[in-house]
């Protein structure tokens, strides 16, 4: 098992080396994370490499027993490249320039970039392919992240013309499948198409789409141009990654395509950020877990693990004793198999002063130490249990083709994919059921419900898979404005929504409406689930039933007959259709009787109490853990706030 600590020796005076690494190798540290920000360093003026810094560290590390994951540094290029060539810079959405003296400034498109890129890149893994110590290369740093995915530079504009020629090989092609007869957007050639900056009103949504499946292609490329070098160059002792970040869904970049290029999935767990009076949800967090884990279908590591408060320029929340050690397991528990702190050393200069680490700028050994010292020194004794896989039965998908055709059209003020998403993901959370969150082209065979949210694009062929596994048995769960688009982000011509799944759910709408900011509709339970009150937020569809049963129905004036949420039996399975942003107390119990029909496992326990079963040789393990700030009691045992028990 690595354990860790992301350390940055250039930062500071390299007498503090010796001291860091004892009190390291003291805390139960056997790998550290080194070099992504510092190509300055590496190659101080143009064609002049020299990695003697990095040697010494090296060397120094290996004194200590200590493993090397190596960045790639190309998040952070020096300023004498930005001077000569200021055209690898990107621009926003106001074509103003991104100047030099943040990160990730860049433009995937920059064919300069680009070929700086590989040099730098070729120079480091050839000095250090022989090197038994680097066991990883990190290449670049959360790509796409803090805005980076946008760029609307005339270099992207040409590729973006270009990317749309291969695509659709002739304008009239294009003009068809956009629509572009409507305010006479017509084109003539595809070198008249614009990028999506400001216009008058908004952009055709097909553009778009097209232009979001476009930056997923920008960043994709030259993620994989990075990978092909190393593989090409690195040592056979040495593995691939990538650290990827939360807030995922927000970006216009499809992190599965590049994962299938890594040896091993990299992630950035930052239960809370500069801003944030509270950190996320103990849902929403393990969510993200379990979307890393599906990247690959594979255990992952995360190479930086929150320990103290964040901010660049606003701090959030601070950690109490002991919570990020518990975000630390549930990590764990989740499928983190290896592990590293962020980081070693608060920096008392530049941007992230304000980004805490296990030690403070007045370097002193204290709590946050004896937390990550406590933590190493107990799941360093679980290594088969943390490698051993996890299996669920419930399946959460996205697809960003979608995601990018909300971001296009939201359709109401108050949506937001991933809240929308973690809305049906809660009500399993509460009852400790396993789920995998995975892409829509996952193999839906080993599962027995798939929860779809919002799944606005449903194309013929997801809908005759979905068909096929309700018929042999399965339990699907869709919500509000599910099937109404086509994959050119279209809406259907002459189909009843929710369109190729109307069938499926056994429902017609015809009629929907946006609820706003504060504004809260009440639904009234049928049948089993009779004089159970709840509400809904964010949007409603007024369904009418052909075969489903109604299990909640609206109560106001015009509405009181529309249906709310709904059963349809098809084959031997169930498809739940849920027409609103519904309260999850009510999730809950739907939750409940779901999991129960299709005799999964699960358990409840009281409120910010979480359960994850592993399994190792046929003999079941239980993660409880404790999100409270109090003490629990559990099966006769306390749980002390924020504490975490193997069982």
């Amino acid at each position: 098992m690595y354990l860790g600590v992301d350390y940055y020796p250039e930062h500071w005076d390299i007498d503090l080396m010796d001291s860091d690494l004892t009190r390291m190798v003291e805390m139960g540290v056997n790998t550290i994370r080194i070099g992504e920000f510092a190509w300055h360093m590496m190659e101080s003026t143009e064609g002049k490499y020299n990695f003697t810094f990095f040697d010494n560290v090296i060397k120094k590390a290996k004194e200590y027993g200590l493993k090397v994951i190596f960045g790639t540094p190309t998040a952070t290029f020096p300023a004498w490249l930005s001077k000569a060539h200021p055209s690898i810079l990107s621009e926003d959405i106001d074509g103003r320039k991104r100047v030099f003296g943040g990160r990730r400034q860049y433009c995937f498109n920059s064919n300069i970039y680009r070929q700086y890129t590989r040099k730098i890149v070729e120079q480091l893994i050839s000095h250090y392919r022989d090197e038994q110590a680097i066991i990883a290369w990190q290449i670049d740093n959360e790509l796409g992240h803090e805005g980076s995915d946008l760029c609307y530079c005339d270099q992207c504009r040409g590729a973006f013309q270009k990317f749309l020629q291969d695509k659709y090989k002739t304008i009239e092609n294009l003009n068809d499948t956009y629509g572009t007869i409507f305010w006479g957007q017509t084109y003539n050639s595809f070198d008249e198409i614009p990028i999506p900056k400001k216009t008058i009103t908004s952009h055709n949504p097909s553009l778009q789409l097209d232009y979001a499946r476009f930056r997923d292609y920008s960043i994709n490329s030259y993620a994989k141009m990075q990978i092909d070098i190393v593989r090409k160059l690195k040592g056979e002792q040495q593995e691939v990654t990538h650290n990827f970040y939360g807030g995922f869904f927000d970006k216009c970049f499809n992190q599965k395509t590049m994962a299938q290029g890594l040896d091993f999935v990299s992630y950035d767990n930052y239960p809370v950020w500069g801003g944030l009076k509270e950190p996320l949800s103990p849902a929403s967090i393990a969510m993200t877990h379990d979307y890393a884990r599906g990247l690959k279908n594979k255990n992952y590591w995360i190479v930086e693990q929150l320990m103290g408060a964040q901010g660049h320029t606003v701090i959030g929340y601070l950690p109490r004793p002991n919570q990020a050690k518990m975000w630390s397991y549930q990590a764990m528990a989740h499928g983190c198999s290896n592990i590293l702190f962020f980081r070693w050393r608060g920096m008392n200069k530049g941007a992230e002063q304000y980004c805490l680490g296990i030690i403070d700028q007045n370097n002193r050994t204290s709590r946050k130490y004896y937390e990550a010292e406590e933590f190493f020194k107990d799941i360093s004794q679980y290594e088969e249990l943390v490698n051993s896989e996890i299996k669920s039965e419930v399946a959460v998908l996205y697809c960003f083709d979608n995601i990018w055709s909300w971001k296009a059209q939201p359709q109401s003020s108050e949506f937001d994919f991933t809240n929308e998403l973690v809305r049906l993901y809660t009500p399993f959370h509460n009852l400790n059921v396993n789920m995998d969150v995975q892409s829509v082209d996952c193999d839906f065979s080993k599962y027995k419900v798939l929860i779809l949210p919002v799944m606005n694009i449903i194309e013929k062929s997801l809908a005759e898979r979905l068909e096929k596994f309700t018929e042999n048995g399965g339990i699907v769960i869709f919500s509000f404005r599910t099937g109404i688009k086509d994959e050119n982000n279209n809406l259907y011509l002459g189909s009843v929504f929710p369109g190729y799944v109307q069938k499926l759910c056994g429902i017609e709408i015809e009629e929907s409406e946006s609820l706003q900011a504060s504004q809260e509709i009440e639904i009234l339970g049928q049948g089993t689930f009779e004089n159970t009150i709840g509400t809904g937020k964010v949007w409603r569809d007024m369904i009418s039933t052909t075969t489903a049963k109604v299990l909640f129905k609206y109560t106001d004036k015009f509405y009181s007959e529309k249906a709310a949420i709904t059963c349809n039996n098809y084959g031997a399975g169930k498809v739940y259709y849920v027409g609103s942003g519904v309260d999850e107390d009510t999730l809950n119990i739907i939750a409940e009787s779901i999991i129960k029909q299709a005799d999964m496992q699960f358990e409840k326990t009281q409120s910010g109490v979480e359960v994850v079963f592993r399994k190792v040789h046929d003999i079941q393990h239980k993660f409880v853990i404790n999100h409270n700030e109090y003490e629990v009691i559990y099966e006769g045992s306390t749980l002390k706030a924020y504490e975490v028990k193997i069982i």
